[in-house]
C-alpha cells in the first residue's frame, strides 16, 4: 500500500519552494527536493513523488521529514556527518616528519613511502598526504651512495689527495671502468 503524506503549505512556503525551481543556478538536489515538497502538498503518493522527480523512496520520506521538522532552510541545507576514519593526530604526523627527516634505514639510500608506512603502523596514502603537506621528498635528497668496501675510507683519501694536492710534474689521469665510455672521433683504444 502507497504510503501518502500531506504536508500543509503557506503560500510563502509554495512561493519559496516554486522560486527553487525555478531559479536555473540552483543545484539539483535543491530542485529535487523542493519539487518532493511540492508534490506532497499536492498528496500524491510516494511511489509516485519518487516516480516523479526520479529518486527512491527513502529520499522522499527524508526530505519530507525534514521539511517538516526545520522547514524551507532544512532543505537547502545538508547535514553535516563525522568522518569515517578520524584524521591522524598531530603528534603522529610530527613524528613521520621527523623519522623521514632523521634518514633512511641502515639498509636504504631513502625512505620509500611504503617502507615509512610499515615503520609508521600507517596507510601508504597516509604517509603520501603527511609528505605532500610538508613538502618532502625523500627520494630526492641527494647523498653519496654508501660503500660496503671496508678500505673506502682510505682510498677515498688517496685519491682526493691526489687531486687536492698531486705531486710535481705529475699528470693525474682519471679512468672509468664502465665500457661506454666515448671516445673521440679517429682515437683509438690501446689494451
Amino acid at each position: 500500500m502507497a504510503q501518502t503524506v500531506s504536508l500543509l503549505l503557506s503560500a510563502q512556503d509554495r512561493a519559496g519552494l516554486q522560486e527553487i525551481i525555478e531559479d536555473r543556478r540552483r543545484a539539483v538536489k535543491h530542485v529535487q527536493r523542493a519539487q518532493i515538497v511540492l508534490l506532497s502538498a499536492d498528496r500524491l503518493s510516494v511511489l509516485e513523488i519518487a516516480r516523479r522527480v526520479g529518486i527512491s523512496r527513502p529520499m522522499v520520506w527524508r526530505w519530507q521529514q525534514r521539511f517538516a521538522e526545520e522547514g524551507l532552510d532544512g532543505l537547502l541545507r545538508d547535514k553535516t556527518r563525522p568522518p569515517g576514519i578520524p584524521p591522524v593526530p598531530q603528534a603522529r604526523v610530527h613524528a613521520v616528519v621527523e623519522r623521514t627527516l632523521r634518514g633512511p634505514p641502515s639498509a636504504a639510500t631513502h625512505w620509500t613511502g611504503r617502507a615509512m608506512a610499515k615503520a609508521m603502523g600507517l596507510s601508504l596514502r597516509t604517509i603520501q598526504r603527511i609528505w605532500a603537506a610538508h613538502n618532502l621528498q625523500p627520494h630526492r635528497i641527494r647523498t653519496f651512495k654508501r660503500s660496503t668496501d671496508p678500505d673506502f675510507a682510505a682510498k677515498l683519501d688517496d685519491v682526493v689527495g691526489l687531486y687536492m694536492n698531486p705531486p710535481r710534474h705529475a699528470v693525474v689521469v682519471s679512468i672509468d671502468e664502465k665500457s661506454h665510455v666515448w671516445m673521440a672521433p679517429g682515437s683509438q683504444a690501446k689494451s
